[in-house]
């Protein structure tokens, strides 16, 4: 073997032998998710769970800090640009993922500067008023809405852009009605002021909802599933009225490019782990949220497929966030 062949097999076979290495003393010190939204919301919620369960596993702290701005893509911004060893993540909603990117100039581009770890859940929307508000089906809320025109305040958690702001222009588009945009920081104050009837209606994660329509402190108009859920059977579907009609709230853990796959490959795999157990399982239903066994290769694919396609869907329905 020539030397030049030599050095490429030893570069090689060191490569192979270093990766199992780096993901052996993964976690050397604490983590950090970074949630792009104030706390309370969905993916503040599933940050925790997940946050627990990791310093259970590997006996590291996992600091869950809160980052909200510019629609959460203050918070992926700075992920991006933290070094990428695994110990800085970021749990991004499908807003920050596939929509911001149709909406905004960013300093960042999701495809290419993150790597996708887990998709950890998704939950649909729960399109929920006010208990101020007279309506207690889609079809009341419509006639509702088109008889007070202009009058009712939709509330938009998480800034202009995200998925709560473009479920509630494309369901208001498609059924010919208008409302005023409030937006919030996050769903946990909107939630608040749905609750109090500063605003009249919403669409929001059903993580983060569900609670206070059990508690009978909103009420629950439709959910945004393809299907109607077992926890809910009476419950409608938009698409019932809105054929087509798919939101939801998809939660994504990322961390920088460039992270070592086997890091990567160990958070996936830890990640999985935790969401079959029983107990977060169960606590996942019990939160109307669903678990995903996307690999960070489909997680990749999904992306690189839902930013084009959600950048039509803008443009054909002229959505902008001014």
């Amino acid at each position: 073997m020539n030397k030049r062949l030599f050095t490429i097999a030893l570069s090689a076979a060191l490569t192979a032998f270093a990766l199992p290495v780096v993901a052996q003393t993964y976690p050397a010190k604490p983590i950090k998710i970074v949630v792009p939204f104030p706390a309370g919301g969905t993916s503040d919620v599933l940050a925790r769970i997940l946050g627990q369960k990791l310093t259970e596993s590997w006996g590291q702290p996992v600091v869950i800090e809160n980052r909200p701005g510019s629609s959460g893509n203050l918070g992926a911004d700075a992920v991006a640009k933290a070094a990428p060893d695994g110990h800085t993540l970021v749990l991004m909603d499908v807003g920050n993922l596939v929509i911001s990117p149709a909406l905004f100039k960013l300093p960042f581009n999701v495809a290419n500067d993150f790597a996708p770890v887990a998709m950890v859940a998704y939950s649909p929307h729960l399109l929920a008023v006010s208990t101020k508000v007279p309506a207690n089906t889609p079809a009341e809320l419509v006639a509702y809405a088109k008889a007070q025109k202009g009058k009712l305040n939709y509330a938009v958690a998480a800034g202009m852009g995200s998925a709560s702001h473009l479920a509630g222009v494309i369901y208001a588009q498609r059924n010919g009605i208008e409302w005023g945009y409030v937006p919030y920081k996050g769903g946990a104050q909107a939630i608040t002021d749905l609750i109090g009837g500063q605003v009249d209606v919403m669409f929001n994660g059903m993580v983060a909802t569900y609670p206070h329509v059990k508690a009978g402190k909103i009420k629950l108009i439709a959910i945004s599933s393809a299907k109607r859920n077992t926890q809910m059977p009476d419950t409608p579907t938009v698409a019932e009225s809105l054929p087509g009609f798919l939101t939801g709230s998809f939660q994504g853990l990322l961390a920088p490019a460039g992270t070592p796959k086997a890091v990567i490959d160990k958070l996936h795999a830890e990640v999985q782990r935790i969401a079959a157990m029983p107990e977060v399982r169960e606590r996942l239903t019990t939160l109307g949220a669903e678990p995903s066994g996307m690999s960070p290769a489909e997680f990749g694919n999904w992306l690189k497929a839902e930013i084009p396609a959600m950048a039509k869907i803008v443009k054909d329905e002229k959505i902008t966030v001014e």
